[in-house]
């Protein structure tokens, strides 16, 4: 008796589509769940969003996009409906992404509902190019797990959120992926795009620059000369510069999105100094989760508690750790171009931490770290862990999914 066939992997665009939706539903029905059981956070929805933008449905509706729509999604909101308006708390805000909002925004009629669309839209468009690109180098396998990978990331309801996270690692990977098939103009525009989305993606000059120069590279032609198309390249910072510049002109503060960030306690150190106050702020939030509150304890504006702020504390230096291991890791498996783009990636995060809680928003940060989640597969892969790791990151997804949605501050 002939044993039957083994069954045809599905293709690259059905293992996507399949991430998509079904993280996707986690962070829903968990959002949604959140809201109706657990209920808003006492007096967040008025303090952070006085004017209802991210709530204009009717209940079930707007408990549907509670997990799109929270904490900086007001920000966005405001900007695309009324620009800037000579408010320097907005000018923090890159204008590629409240500007598409904007425009789509005219056609369905809703910011909010363009802003998700937009958001889910590049999320897609992310995770297939993240596919393609590790499918250059790995095997289907790996470049399946990475999708995956990133697709439940605890904090990945940002990806479908109003926040930059969709768009930004769309260009982003379009960026390096147009760099390794040496497509150097679409290159370029992608960077530009991704720095008129924030200004961290000035460091893709770094990637795209290593690969030009040193590969991989197609097989004809001289592997390391400098040849007019590198010109390319230097559209990168474009974005950037023509945001500075309209600030400049418009409002006379070119420098205001660097300024601007000490209202969010924002100031300039040295990484090491952030990692060890990290470390130090865990330290003392595992001292309060076992001992109970202790005064003085130092609780960021948007905490609700001594407790919650320890709790947040604990987790932000897990992220941190597992990230630099990450980091370690891809230095030793990866191409120059991925580590160094994540090293430069840690530095600038690292060099503004936020004075209450240094490690704010790392998380955040990480999820457009992609080299991070290509290792990571690479090693769960090997190791033949990722069933088991995969559904223990959607549970992870789902818990944070229901802080966000109910208005309690999450990375």
């Amino acid at each position: 008796m002939q044993s039957s066939p083994p069954a045809p992997a599905p293709s690259a665009g059905r293992v996507v589509w399949r991430a998509l939706w079904t993280s996707r539903l986690v962070v829903i029905f968990a959002g949604m769940a959140g809201v109706v059981q657990i209920g808003l956070a006492p007096g967040a929805a008025s303090v952070y969003d006085p004017s209802g933008l991210t709530t204009p449905f009717g209940y079930l509706a707007n408990a549907f996009v509670a997990p799109m729509a929270r904490w900086d999604s007001v920000w966005y909101l405001t900007i695309a409906g009324h620009g800037y308006q000579h408010v320097y708390e907005r000018m923090a805000f890159f204008p590629l992404y409240p500007l598409l909002i904007h425009v789509l925004g005219w056609v369905v009629r809703s910011d909010l509902v363009a802003g998700i669309l937009i958001s889910l839209a590049c999320t897609a468009a992310a995770l297939n190019l993240l596919h393609r690109l590790v499918s250059l180098d790995q095997s289907r396998e790996v470049a399946d797990t990475t999708v995956l990978l990133v697709a439940f990331f605890p904090v990945s309801f940002f990806l479908s959120a109003v926040y930059t996270e969709g768009l930004l690692l769309a260009l982003t990977l379009g960026c390096v992926y147009a760099a390794r098939r040496e497509r150097w103009l679409t290159c370029g525009l992608a960077g530009a795009l991704a720095s008129a989305t924030a200004v961290t993606s000035l460091a893709l000059i770094i990637p795209a620059v290593v690969i030009y120069l040193y590969g991989p590279r197609a097989a004809s032609g001289p592997r390391y000369r400098l040849r007019p198309n590198v010109l390319a390249l230097a559209l990168i910072p474009l974005g950037t510069v023509t945001y500075l510049a309209y600030l400049g002109l418009r409002y006379g503060q070119p420098f205001a999105p660097l300024n601007v960030q000490s209202v969010w306690y924002r100031h300039t150190t040295l990484p090491p100094v952030t990692v060890w106050e990290g470390a130090k702020q865990a330290w003392d939030g595992l001292r309060q989760l076992l001992q109970g509150p202790v005064a003085p304890y130092r609780v960021p504006a948007y905490a609700q508690a001594p407790i919650s702020a320890a709790f947040q504390d604990i987790y932000l230096f897990l992220f941190l750790f597992a990230g630099l291991v990450g980091l370690v890791y891809v230095a030793f498996t990866l191409a120059p171009a991925y580590s160094l783009y994540t090293l430069a990636l840690f530095v600038l995060v690292l060099s503004a931490p936020v004075s209450p809680q240094p490690l704010a928003s790392l998380p955040r940060f990480e999820l457009v770290m992609f080299p991070l989640f290509i290792s990571a597969a690479r090693r769960l892969t090997k190791s033949r862990l990722a069933p088991y790791v995969i559904p223990a990151l959607a549970v992870a997804l789902g818990l944070f999914t229901v802080e966000f949605a109910t208005w309690h501050w999450v990375a």
